[in-house]
């Protein structure tokens, strides 16, 4: 297909965008909203003894910094254009301050401040002989006893780990305002923004009901609270409420991003709450307020969907992730409620019996990395954990209480939002409104609008945004029922990121609820490169792979730099809701893996892929009838 020269909404550059008299009313911005410091209990236990939020943010602002663990000097490609540092609300700064002897105690009784001392004094031996991986072991879970009852109130469920120590409250507090002067030093208005916010770190039996918080705030209203932990509850209504409490109190404002729902056991998108009661309206209306987006990819795999509930879908299986975070190091059959694309169709038919949905989410991905530095490049890749940093240390012989090690994790993934500047505000009204998409880490920009009728053309017009705004509704919105129109139209453009591979193919991707409740979802192929053509059932034959498997390197020979098309359900029922979304897939890149395993002269990585296929995802459009 032939290859077509974008607007401005659509250049490669920053500067591009901010010159153009284009009438886009959005910039495209990439960033990571999920990084952690050494300020992270478990990331100073694996090895991250100096990559504080200083810094994360000059890495993330392109400038060369030393790494924690290997001491190398490293740096990112392409600079970020907003970071959030969010480091784990429990224990928040405790184990730098126990090492470098800065903590103060609180006076406890002589029976808990022996114990306390021998807690102290195993720490500090396990990181003198290089073991803080096998002592962050003791703060992992057990698997539940009663498999699929409430999480919380499991026996196996203890939360005492994380009080140890005793009362560490004033320790966290000096570390949160360490957080907040970082972010305040380096936000830059125009030019690379820092957002406040921390990690809700819920584990009740291994089920990850992790939330990144973020605020749009600065330093002023922040320091007037201390992060919300799961040591203080791990129901997730919990948290929304004190959130609720908190914006009355300091006029603040918060938004709670889930993440790694491939390794809830369920219960992140569950048919009831946590604590399994029904999902009410109510519950519904309550969760999208403070959750209106969610992370869909990152280091600890791909949560888009899975192979088992989506059997057609030839992509399904990409970077699935085996272990939960716990001390058992079995996975028991993943669960509907862990992955994207079933919890967007069960939003639907909860919504078709109580008249809200649960679900109604947008995407983004971001790293989680621990190492204080965001990489999702699959070549510039410094592991999830410090220690993962070097082909010889991702695959510790002691210390590895799930499992997982550094072969197991891919570079991933990149939030991108459609804001109209690069500031706080306006990039916190994107997540808000949900105009934003994930990658799983290349630079590839998207834009998706859906809408009842577009001008002839429209999808190759220099003026895509403004039309697409004008009689559509982008990414994350919502389209209602048009009596006089056939199906709904969507248009897509996607180009290549400047130093990334071409694309292969971009798909539309249809979630819907019959009237009988039953769920059902399709992949269609929309546009791809090359002379392909699709067969009988809508499949199209693979792009090829250009890597050199001896070199892990790749040539842009196959693949097309950009996409634009216009595309019409040919299956569209106006009586049913449904929902879709854009999914862009790049041709197979080397993976992390491969590059390490060629450096130590191994025939092949000891676990996963040789080649990724790269992609990206857009916040969904939903349809009401």
């Amino acid at each position: 297909m032939k290859a077509l020269t974008f607007t401005a909404a659509f250049c490669l550059s920053a500067s591009c965008l901010a010159e153009s008299t284009e009438p886009a009313k959005t910039q495209v911005y990439f960033g990571d909203t999920h990084l952690h410091t050494s300020y992270s209990f478990d990331a100073f236990l694996n090895n991250n003894f100096s990559a504080d939020p200083d810094t994360a943010y000059r890495w993330a602002k392109g400038q060369p910094v030393i790494h924690p663990y290997n001491r190398a000097r490293v740096q990112i490609n392409t600079p970020l254009d907003f970071l959030v540092v969010s480091d784990h609300a429990e224990m928040l700064g405790v184990m730098r301050a126990i090492r470098e002897d800065t903590i103060e105690w609180e006076d406890i009784g002589w029976y808990d401040s022996l114990k306390r001392w021998w807690a102290v004094r195993l720490l500090n031996n396990a990181l003198d002989d290089d073991l803080g991986r096998a002592f962050f072991g003791r703060f992992l879970p057990k698997s539940a006893a009663v498999v699929g009852g409430d999480p919380v109130a499991d026996v196996h469920n203890n939360i005492g780990s994380v009080a140890i120590f005793g009362d560490t409250t004033g320790t966290s507090k000096d570390a949160w305002l360490d957080i907040i002067d970082a972010a305040e030093k380096y936000n830059e208005p125009g030019v690379f923004t820092s957002l406040l916010g921390w990690e809700w770190s819920s584990l009740p039996t291994g089920a990850n009901l992790h939330r990144i918080v973020v605020t749009p705030d600065g330093g002023d209203k922040a320091s007037q609270y201390i992060p919300y932990g799961s040591d203080q509850s791990q129901y997730p209504e919990d948290l929304w409420q004190w959130l609720e409490d908190t914006e009355a109190s300091t006029d603040s404002r918060f938004i709670s991003i889930p993440h790694n729902s491939n390794i809830s056991k369920g219960y992140m998108f569950g048919e009831t709450t946590v604590k399994g009661e029904a999902i009410t309206a109510d519950y519904a209306r309550t969760r999208m307020q403070w959750e209106p987006i969610t992370e869909v990819t990152q280091i600890k795999g791909d949560s888009e969907t899975h192979p088992g509930f989506s059997p057609e879908d030839e992509f399904a299986d990409f970077e699935t992730y085996d272990y939960y975070i716990q001390t058992s190091k079995s996975k028991t059959p993943v669960s509907l409620g862990d992955y994207i694309r079933p919890a967007l169709k069960r939003g639907l038919a909860i919504e078709q019996k109580v008249g809200a949905n649960p679900y109604k989410f947008g995407f983004i991905g971001s790293t989680d990395a621990h190492s204080g530095l965001s990489s999702p490049e699959e070549g510039n890749f410094w592991g999830k954990m410090a220690k993962d940093s070097t082909p010889e240390t991702k695959a510790p012989t002691l210390g590895n209480p799930t499992g997982a090690d550094g072969w197991d994790m891919s570079a991933s993934g990149l939030a991108a939002v459609w804001a109209t500047e690069n500031n706080r505000e306006a990039i916190y009204a994107a997540f808000k409104r949900k105009e934003t998409y994930a990658t799983t880490g290349p630079r590839m920009r998207v834009q998706l609008f859906a809408g009842w009728d577009f001008p002839a053309k429209a999808e190759s017009s220099e003026n895509f945004a403004a039309i697409g705004y004008q009689h559509g509704v982008p990414m994350g919105g919502d389209l209602t029922a048009n009596p006089s129109a056939a199906a709904p139209k969507f248009m897509v453009r996607a180009v290549k990121g400047p130093l990334d591979a071409n694309l292969d193919r971009v798909q539309m991707v249809k979630g819907w609820v019959d009237a009988s409740g039953e769920q059902h979802e399709m992949v269609y192929n929309i546009v791809w490169s090359g002379d392909r053509v699709l067969d009988a059932n809508g499949k199209l034959p693979a792009v090829g792979n250009t890597v050199d498997l001896k070199s892990a390197r790749y040539t842009n020979s196959i693949g097309q730099a950009e996409f634009a098309t216009k595309w019409s359900d040919p299956d569209f029922d106006p009586a049913q809701l449904a929902f879709y979304y854009a999914r862009v897939l790049q041709i197979p890149t080397p993976r992390n893996g491969l590059f390490d395993s060629l450096a130590l002269r191994w025939d092949e990585p000891p676990k996963g892929p040789k080649t990724i296929q790269e992609r990206a995802y857009t916040s969904p459009v939903w349809y009401t009838p």
